[in-house]
């Protein structure tokens, strides 16, 4: 469904854009109020970050990531942008100063370390028992609450929060966070 949604939004459909929002504002919320420590703050990045999506839509690459990992990542580069330009005193423009360049691709540095990243990432996850695997999978890639996950892997809602939070404390062990 959010997959589709987002082809739309590629397509142009602002209603589309609303049902994306309305299935990812709180996932992705949650990750810029985290790196912002602000949440006023968080929320006007969190505008930020749909003017991103509805730019960008025509962008994702289902081959290469999930739809709300791809929403997550542009999440969490935007609200670390906003930190690193808050951190910023602006000078004075002058007024022949060339603009900035509004290149927003990653250096390729910044690229191997997410890859590096992503591979220990999947290594850890093969490490985790198949029901923690599965549905820390479909909770944290996939955009899956509680509930839903509970009702699709027929077993109880406790017994699904146990999965997971077994499941993110061996990542937690395995990455060494």
């Amino acid at each position: 469904m959010l997959q589709e949604a987002l082809g739309q939004v590629a397509a142009g459909n602002r209603t589309a854009l609303k049902t994306v929002y309305d299935l990812t504002s709180g996932k992705l919320y949650a990750v810029v109020v985290r790196i912002m420590r602000d949440r006023e703050r968080a929320e006007d990045v969190l505008q930020d970050v749909y003017l991103k999506v509805w730019d960008r839509a025509g962008r994702y690459d289902p081959e290469k990531a999930s739809v709300i990992t791809w929403l997550c990542t542009i999440a969490r580069n935007t609200a670390i942008d906003a930190l690193r330009s808050d951190a910023r005193v602006p000078a004075p423009m002058r007024d022949d100063a060339m603009p900035e360049p509004t290149d927003t691709d990653p250096l390729p540095d910044t690229l191997l370390c997410r890859q590096q990243d992503n591979e220990k990432l999947r290594r850890c996850m093969d490490e985790l028992k198949e029901d923690q695997r599965r549905s820390i999978r479909l909770a944290f890639f996939d955009g899956l609450t509680h509930s839903e996950l509970s009702e699709r892997l027929e077993v109880p809602l406790g017994t699904l929060k146990s999965w997971i939070r077994r499941g993110l404390n061996g990542l937690k062990a395995c990455l060494g966070a």
